[in-house]
Order: C-alpha cells, then sequence, then structure tokens
C-alpha cells in the first residue's frame, strides 16, 4: 500500500515512521502556534495526503507530548476519511494547568495510523437481539 501526500507549504514535512514497522506515521507542524493552559488549538501541517480506498487515517496523540507536556489530540482518535483531500489539521489541546506549550514549525504533533475499515448495510429493526451485558454502559462493569 501506498500512501501520497502532497505538501501545501513550504513548511510542510512528509510524514514520517520514526523506525521501521512503526504503526504510525509522524505528523509534523507547519505553523507556530501558542496553547495556552486548557485550550486548544487547530495546528496545520501542510500536506493533503490521498487515504487509499477502504481505509480511513487516524490521527492520534504522541505519548511523549502527554506525558511530558500535557498536550493531547482533541478529537481522539481524529478521522480522515478515504475521499478527503484537504489539508491535515491537527486539533491539540494542552491540558497542563499552569503552562503554555509552544508549537514550532517542524515539530512532530501528532501520528497517522492507517487502518483498514469496513462498512456495512444499515436496516432499521423493531427490537435488537439481547446479549448477556445488555443496556451496561459506562461503568457497568464496576472500577
Amino acid at each position: 500500500m501506498t500512501l501520497r501526500f502532497r505538501r501545501l507549504s513550504a513548511a510542510a514535512r512528509p510524514p514520517a515512521q520514526a523506525h521501521e514497522g512503526d504503526a504510525g506515521y509522524d505528523l509534523h507542524a507547519a505553523e507556530a502556534v501558542t496553547i495556552a493552559p486548557g485550550e486548544r488549538a487547530s495546528v496545520g501541517t501542510g500536506i493533503a495526503v490521498a487515504i487509499p480506498e477502504g481505509h480511513a487515517g487516524l490521527v492520534v496523540p504522541r505519548s511523549g507530548l502527554a506525558a511530558r507536556h500535557g498536550i493531547s489530540v482533541v478529537n481522539a482518535p481524529g478521522l480522515i476519511d478515504a475521499g478527503y483531500r484537504g489539508e491535515v489539521r491537527v486539533l491539540l489541546l494542552n491540558t497542563d494547568g499552569a503552562k503554555p506549550f509552544e508549537v514550532e514549525p517542524g515539530d512532530r504533533i501528532a501520528q497517522l495510523v492507517l487502518v483498514e475499515v469496513e462498512t456495512g448495510e444499515l436496516e432499521e429493526v423493531d427490537e435488537l437481539d439481547e446479549t448477556s451485558r445488555g443496556l451496561g454502559g459506562f461503568g457497568s462493569t464496576g472500577r
């Protein structure tokens, strides 16, 4: 499989695996942004990608940024559909309550993971089949 991409700005860097065999491709910022404590920002990568048909791109946080600075991806994972051809932007959240976070062009800000997707046909029914879990949702299995 090939992930085709296009640079949209001179500051754009290609997605890159840090190590051979890594699941994710690092995404780099193409612009400088300051994210205040508790705030969020949409950060451009300066690239567009062509996700292959039958796949989706998931934009996920970088563990190092999360552990050291409290930086996460607001809508983790962010979803890039195969038909989208616009700029990949990353919605970063600064969870640190005191320190602003500075993003500079070239900084690794998230990862892109390609996954196979399968869509099914929808069928509206009057009742759903019963399971042992039933209606048990958030916290239903205890702590």
